[in-house]
């Protein structure tokens, strides 16, 4: 393991690796432009580095990130697929990346026919009327949704609705996107199958219900059989239904929500339609919606009439704007070249492989590993390394940090909370055979390891630069940036 420096460890006094242009404008002094109270009263601590030492540092740095160019990363529920590169080129056409936001519609004609007809194909492949690009991420998606859900009881005056179901295998997010807009949270349990129980479900059918937040398949990787009557239960108690679309990688083309009795849903398009994903963003989690929800929908909307493509306000029960101008523009269209390219076969087709993928990763490894619910999965599956843990004293954590001393992505750890010590695994559709088997193999090693030296996880990661980390410090107490007195270990 090696120590790598920070910038301003290599900085010495005197170096530069730039030079300003003489000044060719009149000198101003900062006190006549700025308040006292925002101007500098010393020199600030930068680094002195020559543009030699700032390439080869941070090109240093960036060969040791992981990444899904670089390998695996078979991270459950959140679809880190492979970004083809057609998407990067798409989006750096100047006539997309020297756009302006505050330009005149009738010069950005392009950009919302993009947007136009994004939606037509979201709504198209999600069963679903109409929709909006704002939101920035999924759990802004969530957000919104809530937010629509909240404007329709309000329209029909029904004060009482304050309860919105959460199923115990949704995200984590989901809880807390209904009690940010003002709900009460109610969990319901799991059958013995990992699905939404009908029993517990039953006794919150009532006139406080708003509605339920489901995803679908769930984090178990398990398709819900009984959608249909879930969905007919709510309806008729009231309530809405509200669909996470995070799983939607399992079953485009297959089947669609606003189908299944759906009425307000998002989509991560930086899982499903292949935009980048990881590190904080970018992301999109654009929100579409059922008829009956239409009139709440963000604004402003993309219109289309005497063929001219127009942002529109006029909508009077409208939540309103959700982002300052209209959501992620980059991600959107990387999005929308993904669609074009792969077409609708091609949709159907990723769906179908990452289910295929998804099983035949199972298969391989649920004779090593416990697999709580041994059935059919769809696009990812749960393991547990309970019994390893009891026998072993090896956890889950350790089993993924092993991980990436093979050269392989951790998937996610300790999720769903249903199953002890969780490892979800989600292998996309882009990953070839040999990719899957190495993978198992990675995994199958791993369980020996356990076997013949218990204790030799425990330390792992050890080949890479920064080992074993303590992570709840690091939550609880991060050091997020540099500091003079910053002492190197």
């Amino acid at each position: 393991m090696t120590y790598t420096s920070l910038i301003y460890e290599k900085s010495c006094p005197g170096r530069q690796g730039y030079r300003f242009p003489a000044l060719d404008v009149p000198a101003i002094k900062l006190s006549e432009v700025l308040p006292q109270s925002l101007i500098r009263s010393s020199v600030p601590n930068l680094p002195e580095v020559s543009e030699v030492d700032v390439v080869r540092h941070y090109t240093n740095l960036s060969q040791k990130c992981f990444s899904v160019d670089t390998g695996s990363y078979p991270l459950g529920s959140c679809t880190m697929k492979y970004n083809p590169k057609v998407n990067e080129d798409a989006a750096a056409l100047k006539g997309f990346s020297q756009l302006h936001p505050l330009q005149p519609q009738q010069s950005i004609q392009g950009i919302l026919r993009l947007q136009y007809e994004l939606l037509e194909r979201l709504s198209a492949l999600t069963g679903m009327k109409w929709g909006t690009l704002q939101p920035f991420a999924g759990a802004h998606g969530e957000y919104t949704g809530m937010k629509l859900f909240k404007a329709y009881f309000d329209k029909l005056g029904d004060t009482r609705r304050k309860r919105i179901l959460i199923p115990t295998s949704s995200h984590g997010t989901n809880p807390a996107s209904a009690h940010m807009s003002g709900f009460e949270v109610i969990e319901v349990a799991a059958n013995e199958r990992g699905l939404v129980s009908l029993k517990d479900l039953e006794q919150y059918l009532d006139d406080e219900l708003a509605g339920i937040m489901l995803t679908n398949p769930n984090t178990l990787g398990l398709f819900e059989d009984d959608i249909l009557t879930i969905a007919g239960s709510v309806h008729r108690a009231g309530g809405l239904l509200y669909y996470d679309g995070a799983n939607f990688n399992a079953i485009m083309g297959k089947t669609r929500p606003g189908d299944m009795g759906f009425d307000v849903i998002h989509l991560n398009l930086h899982k499903t339609f292949a935009t980048p994903h990881g590190g904080g963003g970018p992301g999109a989690g654009p929100v579409l919606v059922s008829q009956r929800m239409l009139p709440f929908l963000p604004t402003p909307d993309i219109t289309f009439s005497d063929g001219v493509y127009q942002l529109t306000t006029d909508r009077p029960d409208s939540i309103g704007r959700i982002s300052g101008f209209y959501g992620n523009i980059g991600v959107l269209i990387r999005a929308y070249t993904y669609i074009l390219v792969m077409g609708a076969d091609g949709l159907q087709e990723a769906s179908e492989h990452a289910v295929l993928f998804a099983n035949y990763v199972k298969e391989g490894l649920k004779k090593a590993y416990l697999l709580p619910y041994d059935q059919i999965c769809k696009h990812e599956f749960v393991i547990s390394a309970q019994e390893i843990k009891e026998t072993y004293g090896v956890s889950a954590m350790d089993i993924a940090k092993g991980l990436i001393d093979e050269g392989i992505h951790p998937p996610t750890m300790y999720f769903p909370l249903i199953v002890p010590e969780a490892l979800m695994i989600e292998p996309t559709e882009t990953e070839s055979k040999a990719d899957l088997d190495r993978f198992i193999d990675a995994m199958l090693l791993l369980k020996q390891k356990v076997i013949d030296d218990p204790d030799a996880l425990h330390a792992a990661p050890v080949t890479t630069p920064i080992g074993r980390v303590d992570e709840v410090q690091a939550a609880r107490k991060p050091v997020v940036r540099w500091r003079p007195d910053t002492v190197s270990s």
